[in-house]
């Protein structure tokens, strides 16, 4: 009997995307399927190059398509090609050069929100993702100083050229503005500046262009929903309960903005004695997967609260750089595995959505 591509379609179907919930034939995830005498090849294509049980994925498909009668060799190969998760509408277009826009925020100062963004975009990277970083706190733009950069932006004759680090394309007000030099803006030059952000720099096929926020829930974040299709946010906080309280807040401002949550990360989650590793709730325990339980939105992560984390964000090395196998960078690559599913499942689970004009 001769061995058909159907045949082989037909057993890969029993392997099932595990945040899609339906399987890698429908869809459409087998790509370059070939049949040679009874060796067979192709590739699964991935929505995320993030993707946390891709090898399983890669095993159960050849261990299936060894079943099918016929069969002796069988060659997967792995890629992945991230979908845009929401597109322009009549009052946003989409960005060139970018797919997803993921949104950082927080409801609150000082649980941090741009320590999150930084290692969150880098995971990212590291996963196989193009990202691009845009420190859109104008008041505190501290983006510059936790990746040790003290680049001045550049223009190639029409267009603003992010500066690069860590694998990551970067723009920040602190490339334009003295350290010690306050930005005293109203709402409109807030709003003139994002747009430069976004519309005026080069963008260079990004997968994921993470936006470092500022915290509370103020003109930076109306700005934002107005000016691109936003994929999604993620909010930040720390369990101990007046950051639940602002974070459920951000949460409802996200949501009547049509800035979809995605996911709720818990920094500071605890402590780990470093002498007897013995785990101390500081800031109490388990509040973020609480309020993530009560808003129907994904918890996403729990950061541990780690001495290293502190003097990578001061030194400009994060601790996704310089200690990327620590249990604290596993925390922050699982959340950003998990905030790449989510986008996932956005691009092919998500309506239009509508746009709201707040006034």
């Amino acid at each position: 009997m001769q061995l058909e591509q159907a045949n082989v379609l037909e057993a890969l179907k029993v392997v099932n995307d595990p945040d899609l919930h339906r399987d890698i034939v429908s869809l459409g995830f087998i790509k370059d399927l070939k049949i040679d005498g009874g060796r067979v090849a192709f590739t699964i294509e991935l929505t995320t190059p993030a993707c946390p049980v891709k090898d399983q994925m890669r095993d159960q498909a050849r261990a299936a398509v060894l079943q099918v009668p016929g069969v002796s060799v069988v060659d997967v190969q792995m890629s992945a090609r991230v979908r845009e998760a929401v597109g322009g509408d009549g009052a946003r277009s989409s960005l060139p050069g970018v797919k997803n826009v993921i949104a950082v925020g927080a409801g609150k100062g000082g649980v941090g929100k741009t320590t999150v963004a930084v290692n969150l975009a880098i995971a990212l990277a590291k996963c196989g993702g193009k990202v691009g970083l845009i420190d859109a706190d104008i008041y505190g733009p501290n983006v510059p100083i936790m990746l040790g950069m003290k680049a001045q932006l550049t223009t190639d004759g029409q267009k603003i050229v992010p500066a690069e680090k860590y694998g990551l394309q970067v723009i920040s007000m602190g490339f334009l503005t003295s350290d010690d030099a306050p930005v005293i803006w109203r709402g409109p030059m807030l709003h003139g500046a994002l747009q430069q952000f976004f519309r005026e720099a080069r963008w260079i096929d990004l997968d994921y262009l993470v936006v470092d926020l500022p915290p509370g829930t103020g003109d930076i974040a109306l700005s934002l929903s107005q000016t691109v299709p936003v994929a999604g946010a993620i909010v930040v906080t720390t369990p101990q309960q007046v950051s639940l309280a602002d974070s459920r807040r951000a949460v409802a401002m996200y949501k009547k903005l049509n800035i979809p949550p995605i996911g709720i990360i818990e920094n500071m989650s605890y402590f780990v004695c470093p002498n007897c590793q013995h785990e101390a709730d500081i800031f109490g325990h388990g509040g973020g997967e609480q309020l993530a339980a009560e808003l129907n939105v994904p918890f996403v992560g729990r950061i541990p609260l780690y001495q290293p984390i502190r003097e990578g964000s001061d030194s400009g090395v994060p601790l996704m750089i310089s200690e990327p196998d620590s249990p604290a960078a596993r925390a922050l690559m699982a959340a950003a595995e998990r905030t790449a599913a989510q986008v996932s499942i956005a691009s092919y689970s998500r309506a239009k959505i509508p746009l709201t004009v707040v006034r």
